[in-house]
């Protein structure tokens, strides 16, 4: 595994990662939380040991970041302290953190919690698979490109600022944001139904052929409502299905496959809606140019309380210097083709 050490003491670094190269983990090291969360931003790191008490940003308020959703996925979170008191383990508790270590560190006893942590982080692996099954639907379509990882991190960023909202905060918890990071790229599932001539037709579709279209939103969810029945308890697949099934309602009531309304349209598919409609705006087609930044944004914006949840919309502002951040970065257009975000 990729385990991150931190710690601002050099001789507990080097102890650490000695014992991990010896257990055949890959070590890497920061010297506080905010270095720490550097290097998760840019390494697919699955453990971190972290010192609680450390100058800057303690280990416990890196396990509080970590859980608020700065990082992406789950990192198992092992915190090494000298506390041992009952209200120090609840708080740490109450940060995020999964284990805690006794400085100074039996080996015993982090070689266990490391297996338990190689046990829990195998549940990427469900969320690999899942990435996987939605890119096999897409790659029948030849133009959509980075559109899952597009709209994945698009997700995020609007549920994210969308629990800076009050009346959300309850519902769109750190899990909300990440079950919607990992469930989201299933929303066209559905096209795996639909006939080659509708789905691979270069050109516009006329009205026989979008409604045919149409149909992959009730698609997508009875295959995963299939699903559902045999684990009707699994919130990934909850969520998944709402997705899939409410993406192209409208908030308006306009939308398809049920003409739902307002919030008869689960949250996750108001804002998969916006992030599905921002992604299409920006790609090219072979009926049309991408548009750009300014230009996406100012139909998203305008439909505002028509196709889209205000609320979504006011998300979607909140983060607009992410979400062109994470058009550009993830953007296979050439720079010539594109255009510039102020044309």
């Amino acid at each position: 595994m990729r385990v991150l050490i931190v710690d601002d003491d050099n001789l507990a670094q080097e102890l650490l990662a000695n014992f991990l190269r010896a257990q055949g983990h890959q070590p890497f090291i920061a010297g506080d939380g905010q270095a720490a969360l550097a290097i998760l931003d840019r390494e697919a790191i699955s453990v971190i040991i972290s010192d609680w008490e450390m100058p800057g940003m303690d280990g416990l308020e890196l396990c509080r970041r970590i859980r608020a959703g700065a990082v992406d996925r789950y990192v198992f979170t092992i915190l090494l302290t000298a506390r041992d008191s009952a209200a120090d383990l609840l708080a740490g508790m109450s940060a995020g953190a999964d284990e805690f270590l006794t400085k100074p560190f039996k080996p015993e006893e982090l070689r266990v919690r490391l297996a338990v942590a190689e046990r829990v982080t195998s549940l990427e692996t469900r969320d690999l698979t899942i990435f996987a099954l939605a890119k096999l639907a897409e790659s029948r379509d030849p133009e959509t490109g980075a559109h899952l990882e597009r709209v994945r991190a698009y997700c995020r960023l609007l549920a994210l600022n969308m629990a800076k909202q009050p009346k959300h905060a309850a519902t769109v918890t750190p899990e909300f944001a990440r079950l919607m990071y990992i469930t989201s790229p299933l929303h066209d599932i559905g096209k795996v139904g639909i006939p080659d001539f509708v789905l691979l037709k270069p050109g516009r579709l006329d009205d026989r052929e979008f409604a045919i279209m149409k149909t992959h939103a009730a698609l997508g969810a009875r295959t995963l409502d299939a699903a559902l029945s045999q684990y009707p308890k699994v919130k990934f697949l909850q969520m998944a299905r709402d997705i899939a099934a409410t993406h192209h309602e409208r908030w308006d009531g306009q939308g398809y496959p049920n003409r739902l309304r307002s919030t008869e349209i689960p949250l996750a598919g108001r804002i998969m809606a916006a992030a599905d409609v921002y992604d299409a705006l920006r790609s090219r087609r072979v009926y049309k140019g991408p548009s750009t930044h300014l230009a996406a944004r100012s139909i998203i914006v305008e439909a505002s309380g028509r196709h889209f949840d205000p609320d979504v919309i006011e998300a979607f502002l909140a983060c607009e210097p992410e979400i062109m951040a994470t058009a550009d970065r993830l953007d296979e257009e050439p720079a010539e083709g594109r255009g510039s975000a102020a044309a």
